[in-house]
Order: structure tokens, then sequence, then C-alpha cells
């Protein structure tokens, strides 16, 4: 037999020198650790221990181990992220240093449709087990780390607030005299026509001077529709006069918008995460408790 390489092994060991015998339902494997020169037993998990994680056991408990793998009979190595329960199903070839032993485990005897089913049972009743008993200080735990984040957040969110809120008065304030410098133009401008309709021009004079100023004022809607892709309603024209002031003077005063939105999504996350946890029906804790904790 040959290693993955090509290179002959310099020893194959009958499979008596390696054997697997099943004790309490659990698979011991008994092999002659080359340097101490002694037969060891190893109780295997199933279906928690790896292949990776025997072959570890089998070099601590012997130093001199300098190479140990797992083959399967043709020849192909067994990845260390195989479970040993799926070893167990064939026949494989244990290397150890240079030395190959052939195992053979015995065939495990199938449970009763009965059995596993009770067996079922067990597993899930020692899983309801395990959640009772760990549930409550998994939650205490992670309503710990959710509160101390809260706090964190908030400490960051503090002073940022209160600089929005000072750029967004700012910024108000701006908006307010925009519209109402527009308001009185438009007062100016209409009580200009009059003055010069009634007192200095007749109406045939000034008939097509206020057709031209609503042409131009036409223009100027549809030139804002063309800029902005929307169209001129005044609610959305303040807004939007809003942002610009609130940017730019955000930008004065180098206040980070981004990291502001970051900060309030993760608050907003948190607070989620901590109204989710603190629900008695997805915990299945004890309603008064939860009421005690808050």
């Amino acid at each position: 037999w040959r290693s993955q390489e090509g290179a002959p092994y310099s020893t194959l060991v009958p499979s008596d020198e390696v054997t697997v015998n099943y004790r309490h339902g659990l698979p011991v494997i008994t092999l002659m650790l080359p340097t101490r020169s002694e037969r060891c037993q190893f109780t295997v998990k199933p279906v928690a221990t790896t292949v990776g994680a025997f072959l570890q056991d089998v070099q601590r408990e012997d130093k001199g181990i300098e190479r140990a793998e797992v083959f399967a009979t043709d020849g192909s190595k067994v990845s260390d992220a195989t479970l040993m329960e799926v070893l167990l199903m064939n026949d494989f070839k244990l290397v150890i240093n240079n030395t190959a032993y052939s195992v053979s485990p015995p065939v495990k005897d199938k449970l009763s449709s009965e059995h596993a089913t009770e067996m079922e049972d067990i597993k899930s009743l020692v899983h309801r087990l395990f959640v009772a008993l760990h549930l409550e200080e998994h939650q205490i735990r992670k309503e710990r780390e959710l509160l101390q984040r809260l706090d964190h957040l908030k400490g960051e969110l503090l002073p940022l607030e209160q600089m929005k809120a000072k750029i967004m008065d700012s910024a108000d304030a701006k908006t307010s005299r925009l519209l109402w410098v527009g308001l009185a133009l438009m007062s100016t401008q209409g009580g200009a026509l009059a003055w010069l309709t009634w007192w200095v021009y007749s109406w045939d004079i000034m008939e097509p001077v206020t057709y031209f100023i609503t042409y131009g004022s036409a223009m100027a809607f549809y030139a804002y529709f063309v800029l902005t892709k929307q169209d001129y309603i005044y609610p959305h024209a303040k807004d939007r006069q809003f942002l610009h002031y609130f940017y730019r003077k955000s930008k004065k005063r180098r206040f980070n918008v981004e990291r502001y939105n970051k900060l309030k999504d993760d608050l907003e996350e948190a607070e989620e995460s901590l109204r989710r946890l603190r629900q008695p029906l997805h915990l299945r804790l004890p309603i008064q408790e939860i009421k005690d904790k808050d």
C-alpha cells in the first residue's frame, strides 16, 4: 500500500493492532503508542469529534509521533474535518509515523424504531432542560450587552444631536426669511403693476407687460422642473431649500451627517434587539420576572 504521494510505507500492520469497540454506546479506539510501547484507549464522541481532533489527541498522548493521518481503503486521505461517526462506518487505515494500521470497525447494531423514538424523546427533553436552565442567564447577559451598547451610542450621539439642533434652527430661520422675502417681492411686484396701470400708464400698455411677466414665471417653473425633476410645489420647494441650507451649514461646522445617520441606525437596531429580547413569549420567560427587571 502506498501513500498519497506514491511512497510506500515501511510497515503495514494487521488490523488487530488497532481495535475499535463500543462501550456504553461510545466507540473506544485502542492502539499501540510507538514511543511509549504501550496500548492506549481513546474514547471518542462520534457526533462531536472530528478526525483531526482524534489525531491531535493521539499526538498529544505520545510526543514522539511526528505524523498521524487517516486514509480510506482506496488510498485517498480523509479530511480532518470529517466526523468520527462517518469514519467508523467503513474500514480505514491509520498512519502513525511510517506505520500503517489497517482498521476494521465493528458494525454497530441498529436501534429498533421504538428505541430510536425513545432516544429522540430523551434528546428533546435534554435540549428543553438545557434551554430552561441557561436561557435566562443568556438573556440577562445579552440584555446587559445591549444596554451598554445603547449607553455608548447615546453618549456619541449627544454632542451630535446638540450640533444638529443648532444647525436645524439656523437652516429653518434662513428658510423662513427666504419665504418672507419671496412674499415681499411678490407684493412689491403687484403694487408696482397696479401703480403703473392706474396712475402712470393705461391697461392697454400694461397688459403685454403682465403677459410676459406671467410667461417668464412659467419658464422659471419649467426650469425648476428640468433641474430638480420635481414639480414646483411650495412645501417641497421649502424642504429642498431647508436641506440646502442644512448641508451647507453642516459642512461649514464640520458636522458629519453620514456618521450621525450611521449612529442613529445602530441605536435603532440596538433598541429593536432589546425590545425583542424582552418579549417574554418569544423567550418563554416568566412575565413577572421581566417586569421586575424593567
